[in-house]
Protein backbone atom coordinates (compact mmCIF):
# COMPACT_ATOMS: atom_id res chain seq x y z
CA UNK A 1 0.00 0.00 0.00
CA UNK A 2 1.69 3.45 -0.71
CA UNK A 3 1.53 6.03 1.72
CA UNK A 4 -1.52 8.29 -0.49
CA UNK A 5 -3.30 5.26 -0.74
CA UNK A 6 -3.10 4.82 3.10
CA UNK A 7 -3.77 8.21 3.68
CA UNK A 8 -7.13 8.07 1.29
CA UNK A 9 -8.46 5.28 3.17
CA UNK A 10 -7.66 6.41 6.60
CA UNK A 11 -9.44 9.49 5.89
CA UNK A 12 -12.40 7.04 4.51
CA UNK A 13 -12.52 5.27 8.00
CA UNK A 14 -12.52 8.91 9.42
CA UNK A 15 -15.28 9.98 7.64
CA UNK A 16 -17.48 7.11 8.18
CA UNK A 17 -17.23 7.28 12.25
CA UNK A 18 -17.95 10.78 11.37
CA UNK A 19 -21.20 10.09 9.98
CA UNK A 20 -21.90 7.67 12.39
CA UNK A 21 -21.39 9.72 15.24
CA UNK A 22 -24.01 12.43 13.92
CA UNK A 23 -26.27 9.94 13.19
CA UNK A 24 -26.43 8.60 16.71
CA UNK A 25 -26.22 12.12 18.12
CA UNK A 26 -29.02 12.33 15.93
CA UNK A 27 -30.89 9.18 16.37
CA UNK A 28 -30.43 10.14 20.28
CA UNK A 29 -31.82 13.19 20.22
CA UNK A 30 -36.19 14.34 18.96
CA UNK A 31 -36.22 11.40 16.18
CA UNK A 32 -35.97 8.37 18.96
CA UNK A 33 -37.91 10.61 21.77
CA UNK A 34 -40.33 10.57 19.20
CA UNK A 35 -39.84 7.10 18.17
CA UNK A 36 -40.56 6.42 21.44
CA UNK A 37 -43.85 8.18 22.06
CA UNK A 38 -44.95 6.29 18.89
CA UNK A 39 -44.11 3.34 20.47
CA UNK A 40 -46.03 3.90 23.93
CA UNK A 41 -49.10 5.48 22.56
CA UNK A 42 -52.00 3.41 22.02
CA UNK A 43 -53.93 2.86 18.91
CA UNK A 44 -56.94 4.93 18.72
CA UNK A 45 -59.74 5.98 16.64
CA UNK A 46 -58.99 9.24 14.57
CA UNK A 47 -60.97 10.95 11.67
CA UNK A 48 -59.75 10.69 8.17
CA UNK A 49 -62.25 11.90 6.19
CA UNK A 50 -65.83 13.34 6.89
CA UNK A 51 -68.50 15.13 5.01
CA UNK A 52 -71.65 16.65 6.55
CA UNK A 53 -74.98 15.56 5.49
CA UNK A 54 -75.88 18.57 3.72
CA UNK A 55 -80.17 17.54 3.38
CA UNK A 56 -82.47 14.83 1.22
CA UNK A 57 -81.20 14.65 -2.22
CA UNK A 58 -83.83 16.25 -5.02
CA UNK A 59 -85.50 14.00 -6.52
CA UNK A 60 -84.69 10.65 -4.35
CA UNK A 61 -87.87 10.00 -3.13
CA UNK A 62 -87.28 5.98 -3.69
CA UNK A 63 -83.63 6.25 -3.47
CA UNK A 64 -81.55 4.76 -5.41
CA UNK A 65 -82.87 0.87 -5.42
CA UNK A 66 -81.07 -1.92 -6.88
CA UNK A 67 -77.49 1.11 -7.24
CA UNK A 68 -74.26 0.80 -5.74
CA UNK A 69 -73.19 4.17 -4.79
CA UNK A 70 -69.24 4.38 -4.59
CA UNK A 71 -68.11 7.45 -3.06
CA UNK A 72 -64.73 8.46 -3.70
CA UNK A 73 -63.04 10.09 -0.77
CA UNK A 74 -59.61 11.45 0.23
CA UNK A 75 -58.14 10.52 3.24
CA UNK A 76 -55.66 13.03 5.50
CA UNK A 77 -53.89 9.90 7.40
CA UNK A 78 -53.66 6.73 7.04
CA UNK A 79 -53.99 3.74 9.87
CA UNK A 80 -54.41 -0.02 10.43
CA UNK A 81 -57.79 -0.43 10.06
CA UNK A 82 -60.55 0.95 9.42
CA UNK A 83 -64.48 2.13 9.70
CA UNK A 84 -67.28 3.82 8.37
CA UNK A 85 -70.21 5.81 9.74
CA UNK A 86 -73.34 5.84 7.09
CA UNK A 87 -76.07 8.38 7.92
CA UNK A 88 -79.78 8.25 7.00
CA UNK A 89 -80.51 11.63 8.49
CA UNK A 90 -82.54 13.23 6.05
CA UNK A 91 -84.56 9.95 5.07
CA UNK A 92 -88.23 9.01 5.66
CA UNK A 93 -88.22 5.34 5.59
CA UNK A 94 -85.23 2.84 6.58
CA UNK A 95 -82.37 2.74 4.73
CA UNK A 96 -81.51 -0.94 3.90
CA UNK A 97 -77.80 -1.42 2.84
CA UNK A 98 -76.75 -5.22 1.77
CA UNK A 99 -73.58 -5.03 0.79
CA UNK A 100 -70.49 -2.22 1.71
CA UNK A 101 -66.97 -2.12 1.11
CA UNK A 102 -64.11 -0.05 1.51
CA UNK A 103 -61.43 -0.54 -1.55
CA UNK A 104 -61.66 -3.86 -1.40
CA UNK A 105 -62.78 -5.37 2.17
CA UNK A 106 -66.12 -6.21 3.10
CA UNK A 107 -67.66 -4.17 5.39
CA UNK A 108 -69.68 -5.81 8.53
CA UNK A 109 -72.39 -4.13 11.13
CA UNK A 110 -72.12 -5.80 14.48
CA UNK A 111 -70.59 -8.76 12.25
CA UNK A 112 -73.42 -9.08 9.63
CA UNK A 113 -72.82 -7.97 5.95
CA UNK A 114 -76.43 -6.07 5.92
CA UNK A 115 -77.36 -3.67 7.61
CA UNK A 116 -80.73 -0.87 8.29
CA UNK A 117 -80.34 2.57 9.22
CA UNK A 118 -83.69 4.19 10.86
CA UNK A 119 -85.21 7.51 9.05
CA UNK A 120 -83.21 10.20 10.98
CA UNK A 121 -80.67 7.89 12.68
CA UNK A 122 -76.96 6.47 11.03
CA UNK A 123 -74.54 3.61 11.81
CA UNK A 124 -71.08 2.92 12.82
CA UNK A 125 -69.44 -0.41 10.64
CA UNK A 126 -67.34 -2.96 12.50
CA UNK A 127 -63.63 -2.24 11.87
CA UNK A 128 -62.18 -3.32 9.32
CA UNK A 129 -58.54 -5.01 9.01
CA UNK A 130 -56.50 -2.99 6.38
CA UNK A 131 -53.75 -0.75 5.81
CA UNK A 132 -55.46 2.72 4.91
CA UNK A 133 -52.90 5.09 3.38
CA UNK A 134 -52.69 8.81 3.92
CA UNK A 135 -53.42 11.59 1.12
CA UNK A 136 -54.82 9.11 -1.17
CA UNK A 137 -58.19 8.15 -2.76
CA UNK A 138 -60.41 5.56 -1.29
CA UNK A 139 -63.48 4.13 -2.70
CA UNK A 140 -66.82 3.24 0.04
CA UNK A 141 -69.69 1.42 -1.81
CA UNK A 142 -73.02 1.28 -0.90
CA UNK A 143 -75.49 -1.32 -2.14
CA UNK A 144 -78.98 -0.14 -1.48
CA UNK A 145 -81.24 -2.94 -3.22
CA UNK A 146 -84.68 -1.83 -2.27
CA UNK A 147 -86.47 2.05 -2.64
CA UNK A 148 -85.55 3.98 0.84
CA UNK A 149 -86.92 7.50 0.74
CA UNK A 150 -84.39 10.51 0.01
CA UNK A 151 -81.57 10.17 -0.04
CA UNK A 152 -79.07 12.22 2.35
CA UNK A 153 -76.42 13.40 0.49
CA UNK A 154 -73.64 15.97 0.40
CA UNK A 155 -73.55 18.38 -2.64
CA UNK A 156 -71.08 20.51 -3.91
CA UNK A 157 -67.97 17.81 -3.19
CA UNK A 158 -65.73 18.94 -5.80
CA UNK A 159 -65.28 15.15 -6.50
CA UNK A 160 -66.37 12.82 -8.85
CA UNK A 161 -67.54 9.73 -7.57
CA UNK A 162 -70.11 6.99 -9.15
CA UNK A 163 -73.44 5.69 -9.22
CA UNK A 164 -73.99 1.93 -10.40
CA UNK A 165 -77.10 0.63 -11.65
CA UNK A 166 -77.46 -2.42 -13.38
CA UNK A 167 -74.60 -2.01 -16.08
CA UNK A 168 -74.61 1.31 -16.19
CA UNK A 169 -71.99 3.32 -14.30
CA UNK A 170 -72.58 7.29 -13.88
CA UNK A 171 -70.43 9.72 -12.76
CA UNK A 172 -71.64 11.92 -9.90
CA UNK A 173 -70.54 15.41 -8.03
CA UNK A 174 -72.30 14.39 -4.90
CA UNK A 175 -71.61 12.14 -1.84
CA UNK A 176 -74.19 10.02 -0.76
CA UNK A 177 -75.21 8.48 2.59
CA UNK A 178 -71.39 8.40 3.57
CA UNK A 179 -69.89 10.56 6.65
CA UNK A 180 -67.22 9.59 7.79
CA UNK A 181 -63.92 7.02 7.25
CA UNK A 182 -61.86 6.92 10.34
CA UNK A 183 -59.02 5.07 11.12
CA UNK A 184 -57.16 3.35 13.88
CA UNK A 185 -53.84 4.69 14.68
CA UNK A 186 -50.68 5.41 17.53
CA UNK A 187 -49.13 8.40 14.79
CA UNK A 188 -51.78 10.75 15.12
CA UNK A 189 -52.56 13.14 18.10
CA UNK A 190 -56.28 13.46 17.35
CA UNK A 191 -58.78 15.35 14.67
CA UNK A 192 -58.67 18.61 13.56
CA UNK A 193 -62.35 19.65 12.14
CA UNK A 194 -62.74 21.95 9.85
CA UNK A 195 -66.34 23.79 10.27
CA UNK A 196 -68.15 26.24 7.95
CA UNK A 197 -69.61 26.98 4.33
CA UNK A 198 -68.87 26.99 1.36
CA UNK A 199 -65.54 28.65 1.23
CA UNK A 200 -64.21 25.76 4.00
CA UNK A 201 -66.34 23.06 1.39
CA UNK A 202 -63.74 24.25 -1.41
CA UNK A 203 -66.57 25.51 -3.61
CA UNK A 204 -65.14 26.81 -7.14
CA UNK A 205 -61.56 24.67 -6.01
CA UNK A 206 -60.53 22.52 -9.11
CA UNK A 207 -62.50 18.97 -9.03
CA UNK A 208 -60.50 15.68 -8.48
CA UNK A 209 -57.36 17.96 -7.29
CA UNK A 210 -58.21 18.16 -3.20
CA UNK A 211 -57.58 21.63 -3.41
CA UNK A 212 -59.78 23.21 -0.50
CA UNK A 213 -58.25 24.88 2.50
CA UNK A 214 -58.10 22.11 4.60
CA UNK A 215 -56.56 19.65 2.24
CA UNK A 216 -53.58 22.15 2.19
CA UNK A 217 -54.17 22.35 5.87
CA UNK A 218 -53.72 18.14 6.27
CA UNK A 219 -50.71 18.18 3.59
CA UNK A 220 -48.50 20.28 6.06
CA UNK A 221 -49.53 18.75 9.48
CA UNK A 222 -48.36 15.55 7.53
CA UNK A 223 -50.02 13.15 9.34
CA UNK A 224 -49.37 14.42 12.80
CA UNK A 225 -53.62 15.13 12.92
CA UNK A 226 -56.30 13.95 10.91
CA UNK A 227 -58.03 16.63 9.25
CA UNK A 228 -61.67 15.78 8.27
CA UNK A 229 -64.02 18.60 6.29
CA UNK A 230 -67.58 19.83 7.54
CA UNK A 231 -68.46 22.84 5.75
CA UNK A 232 -71.52 22.81 3.76
CA UNK A 233 -72.12 25.11 0.83
CA UNK A 234 -74.68 27.98 1.78
CA UNK A 235 -74.50 26.79 5.31
CA UNK A 236 -75.08 29.65 8.15
CA UNK A 237 -74.40 30.33 11.78
CA UNK A 238 -77.71 30.77 13.25
CA UNK A 239 -80.29 29.37 10.86
CA UNK A 240 -81.70 26.54 8.91
CA UNK A 241 -81.78 27.39 4.95
CA UNK A 242 -80.47 26.08 1.48
CA UNK A 243 -76.81 25.10 3.32
CA UNK A 244 -78.98 22.45 5.72
CA UNK A 245 -79.43 23.03 9.50
CA UNK A 246 -77.85 25.84 10.83
CA UNK A 247 -74.24 25.55 12.65
CA UNK A 248 -75.43 25.81 16.11
CA UNK A 249 -77.74 22.94 15.34
CA UNK A 250 -75.36 20.30 13.73
CA UNK A 251 -72.28 21.59 15.57
CA UNK A 252 -72.67 18.42 18.23
CA UNK A 253 -72.89 15.65 15.66
CA UNK A 254 -70.78 17.59 12.98
CA UNK A 255 -67.74 18.12 15.50
CA UNK A 256 -68.30 16.95 19.08
CA UNK A 257 -68.89 13.46 17.90
CA UNK A 258 -66.26 13.33 15.79
CA UNK A 259 -63.30 10.45 16.48
CA UNK A 260 -60.40 11.96 18.46
CA UNK A 261 -61.47 15.46 18.14
CA UNK A 262 -59.27 17.74 19.50
CA UNK A 263 -59.29 21.36 17.88
CA UNK A 264 -61.95 22.57 15.24
CA UNK A 265 -61.43 25.74 13.32
CA UNK A 266 -64.63 27.81 12.71
CA UNK A 267 -64.89 29.86 9.68
CA UNK A 268 -68.85 30.28 9.93
CA UNK A 269 -70.68 33.11 9.72
CA UNK A 270 -70.46 35.15 6.52
CA UNK A 271 -73.78 33.82 4.98
CA UNK A 272 -76.05 35.16 7.81
CA UNK A 273 -74.32 38.35 7.12
CA UNK A 274 -75.38 38.35 3.81
CA UNK A 275 -78.75 37.26 4.74
CA UNK A 276 -79.15 39.98 6.99
CA UNK A 277 -78.38 38.70 10.09
CA UNK A 278 -76.55 41.43 12.51
CA UNK A 279 -73.11 41.63 14.42
CA UNK A 280 -74.30 40.76 17.99
CA UNK A 281 -76.52 37.64 16.85
CA UNK A 282 -73.63 36.41 14.55
CA UNK A 283 -71.00 36.92 17.53
CA UNK A 284 -72.91 35.97 20.16
CA UNK A 285 -73.94 31.90 18.24
CA UNK A 286 -69.78 31.95 17.60
CA UNK A 287 -69.36 31.99 21.29
CA UNK A 288 -71.85 29.53 21.80
CA UNK A 289 -69.82 26.83 19.41
CA UNK A 290 -66.74 28.14 21.33
CA UNK A 291 -68.22 27.16 24.97
CA UNK A 292 -70.01 23.87 23.67
CA UNK A 293 -66.00 22.86 22.36
CA UNK A 294 -64.89 23.88 25.50
CA UNK A 295 -66.77 21.71 27.83
CA UNK A 296 -66.10 18.77 25.74
CA UNK A 297 -62.13 19.76 25.95
CA UNK A 298 -61.51 21.09 22.33
CA UNK A 299 -59.43 24.32 21.60
CA UNK A 300 -61.09 26.21 19.53
CA UNK A 301 -59.49 28.33 16.29
CA UNK A 302 -61.66 30.82 14.58
CA UNK A 303 -61.44 32.75 11.56
CA UNK A 304 -62.31 36.18 10.53
CA UNK A 305 -65.03 36.33 7.40
CA UNK A 306 -63.38 37.35 4.23
CA UNK A 307 -64.30 39.91 2.16
CA UNK A 308 -67.26 39.68 -0.87
CA UNK A 309 -66.75 43.36 -2.42
CA UNK A 310 -68.35 43.48 -5.91
CA UNK A 311 -70.84 40.19 -5.14
CA UNK A 312 -73.83 40.06 -6.12
CA UNK A 313 -75.37 40.58 -2.65
CA UNK A 314 -72.79 42.79 -1.31
CA UNK A 315 -73.98 46.27 0.42
CA UNK A 316 -72.49 48.36 2.72
CA UNK A 317 -74.46 47.80 5.07
CA UNK A 318 -73.34 44.30 4.87
CA UNK A 319 -69.75 44.92 4.79
CA UNK A 320 -70.31 46.83 8.19
CA UNK A 321 -71.93 43.86 9.52
CA UNK A 322 -68.58 41.87 8.41
CA UNK A 323 -66.07 44.22 9.69
CA UNK A 324 -67.58 44.74 13.31
CA UNK A 325 -67.70 40.52 13.54
CA UNK A 326 -63.65 40.45 12.18
CA UNK A 327 -63.18 43.13 15.07
CA UNK A 328 -64.57 40.64 17.46
CA UNK A 329 -63.10 37.62 16.44
CA UNK A 330 -59.69 39.49 16.12
CA UNK A 331 -60.06 40.42 20.02
CA UNK A 332 -59.26 37.51 21.41
CA UNK A 333 -62.64 37.25 23.48
CA UNK A 334 -64.33 34.71 21.03
CA UNK A 335 -62.12 32.00 20.37
CA UNK A 336 -58.87 30.44 21.67
CA UNK A 337 -56.75 31.75 18.45
CA UNK A 338 -57.41 33.46 15.38
CA UNK A 339 -56.07 32.67 11.46
CA UNK A 340 -56.94 36.03 9.39
CA UNK A 341 -58.29 34.54 6.41
CA UNK A 342 -59.84 38.38 5.72
CA UNK A 343 -55.65 39.63 5.51
CA UNK A 344 -54.42 36.82 3.69
CA UNK A 345 -56.62 36.94 0.91
CA UNK A 346 -58.30 40.62 0.69
CA UNK A 347 -56.86 43.69 -1.77
CA UNK A 348 -54.47 45.53 0.60
CA UNK A 349 -55.66 48.43 -1.54
CA UNK A 350 -59.40 47.98 -1.68
CA UNK A 351 -59.66 45.87 1.57
CA UNK A 352 -63.51 45.64 0.60
CA UNK A 353 -62.60 42.90 -1.73
CA UNK A 354 -60.56 39.35 -2.77
CA UNK A 355 -57.30 39.84 -4.64
CA UNK A 356 -57.59 39.61 -8.08
CA UNK A 357 -55.31 36.21 -8.14
CA UNK A 358 -57.23 34.72 -4.98
CA UNK A 359 -60.51 35.34 -6.84
CA UNK A 360 -62.57 32.38 -8.51
CA UNK A 361 -64.56 34.75 -10.42
CA UNK A 362 -67.57 35.48 -8.31
CA UNK A 363 -66.15 38.10 -5.82
CA UNK A 364 -66.97 35.52 -3.10
CA UNK A 365 -65.30 32.11 -3.03
CA UNK A 366 -61.58 32.27 -3.53
CA UNK A 367 -60.38 29.97 -5.90
CA UNK A 368 -57.25 27.38 -5.98
CA UNK A 369 -54.72 30.19 -5.09
CA UNK A 370 -56.80 31.23 -2.58
CA UNK A 371 -57.56 28.49 -0.98
CA UNK A 372 -53.92 27.12 -0.75
CA UNK A 373 -52.84 30.87 0.77
CA UNK A 374 -55.71 29.76 3.35
CA UNK A 375 -54.29 26.94 4.11
CA UNK A 376 -50.96 28.07 4.73
CA UNK A 377 -51.95 30.27 6.91
CA UNK A 378 -53.49 28.29 9.71
CA UNK A 379 -51.12 28.27 12.56
CA UNK A 380 -50.21 24.37 12.97
CA UNK A 381 -48.14 24.92 16.37
CA UNK A 382 -50.57 24.57 19.01
CA UNK A 383 -53.33 22.55 17.23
Amino acid sequence: MTLRRGYALLAALVAVVAALSVGIVLLARTPASAVRSELARPSVWVGTWAAAPGGAEPGTSRGFPGSTVSNIVHTSIGGTAARITVSNLYGTGPLRITRATVGTHQVTFAGRTAVTVPAGGQTVSDPVRMKVAADADLVVALLTPAASGPVTYHPHTQQISTLVTGAVTAPTPYWRYLTAVDVLTNRAEGTVIAFGDSITDGYRSSPDANHRWPDVLADRLAGRYGVVNEGIAGNRLLTDGTGGRSGLTRFDGDVLARAGAKTVLVALGINDVLHGSDAQSITAGLRDLTERAHARGLRVIGATLTPFGGYERSTRAREEVREEVNAAIRSGKIFDGVVDFDKVIRDPYAPKRMLDRYDSGDHLHPGDAGYRAMGRAVPVVGL
